[in-house]
């Protein structure tokens, strides 16, 4: 007869695993670390390709470009076709932003002197000294050129986050309002010829114009945001496009008055009525509260001058 099994025995949980519980839960934990560090470096690497990823998408390159191909056909794009638009779209605000962004550069090279343990090309037993030096032989960038980026960088990066599709020839010409002023007049003086003209119709030409009616007095708050100061200096150039005021009477006028006197005085049955005493009876009638005809009738040749001087003065500035 089998020896019966000791049941107490086969149950004894330190047996287990062929040693304690303490041996036991230590190999538990032990895989339980091993597969929670596999875990950890799967994510790791799926994040590393993620950023390698949008690092590859994000960056500017010819190869980002599509070849140009014929048209598939006429009417609507394909979703291939629209997908090359889109691409050659970002290409070209890339290129229409380069300018700033290569302006903003040099100009940090150049505060920080960043060049200055370069070894210069032509002399290698000395660094660069100046951004005038390093430029041109290490970036082919002129002096000239290299002096306009660093000018125009801070008001294309304004004018940028505004929405503004400017070029560096555009900028150039309110860059010396910048410099009178502030930055913020000169991003003004945009905004005031692309609400005049539309965003789409600003030139070079149309800012150096605006640029030049400039009074050499004008006065503007440093403090005052760039619309209000558009509405500041738009109102300015309009007044400085009217013609000055003359108080004077034109003699055509007066020969005219003269003339109404003459037949008010026969109407009237008297010899002659003074031009003084015809000044003062439309005195009268301007200021009459309750007929208003003479105020209305002045009021309309006033708004009709004003409007043909605005209009005028828009010309100028084409």
């Amino acid at each position: 007869m089998s020896k019966p099994k000791d049941w107490e025995a086969e149950t004894d949980w330190g047996s287990l695993g062929g040693g304690g519980s303490g041996k036991t839960a230590e190999k538990l934990a032990k895989n339980e670390k091993t597969t929670e560090e596999q875990r950890a470096a799967a994510r790791a690497s799926q994040v590393e390709k993620a950023v390698a990823e949008a690092i590859e998408a994000a960056r500017p390159g010819l190869d980002k470009v599509p070849d140009p191909v014929e048209p598939v056909g006429e009417g609507e794009l394909t979703g291939e076709e629209r997908k090359r638009y889109q691409d050659c779209v970002k290409a070209i605000d890339l290129a229409n932003q380069a300018w700033f962004i290569q302006g903003k550069a040099l100009d940090t090279v150049a505060v920080g002197r960043l060049f200055r343990d370069t070894p210069h090309k032509l002399e290698p037993h000395r660094n660069y000294e100046t951004i005038e030096e390093w430029a041109p032989l290490e970036k082919g960038i002129s002096v000239g050129g290299c002096s306009k980026l660093r000018a125009a960088w801070p008001i294309g990066e304004v004018l940028a986050a505004r929405g503004f599709d400017a070029n560096p020839g555009q900028v150039r010409e309110i860059v010396p309002v910048r410099n009178a002023f502030n930055l913020n007049a000169a991003i003004a003086v945009y905004v005031l010829v692309a609400d005049s003209w539309g965003a789409d119709k600003v030139t070079a030409e149309r800012l150096r114009n605006t640029v030049k009616m400039l009074p050499g007095d004008l006065k503007l708050d440093e403090d005052e945001d760039v619309d209000a100061l558009a509405k500041t200096i738009k109102g300015v150039l309009v007044e400085e496009l009217q013609p000055a005021v003359s108080h004077a009477i034109p003699a055509a006028v007066t020969r005219a008055v003269d003339k109404r006197a003459i037949g008010l005085a026969d109407v009237l049955d008297r010899p002659r009525i003074p031009r003084s005493e015809v000044t003062l009876r439309l005195m009268e009638a301007f200021a009459d509260p309750e007929d208003t005809t003479v105020y209305d009738a002045v009021l309309e040749r006033m708004q009709e001058a004003e409007k043909a001087a605005k209009k005028a003065g828009k010309k100028a500035l084409e």
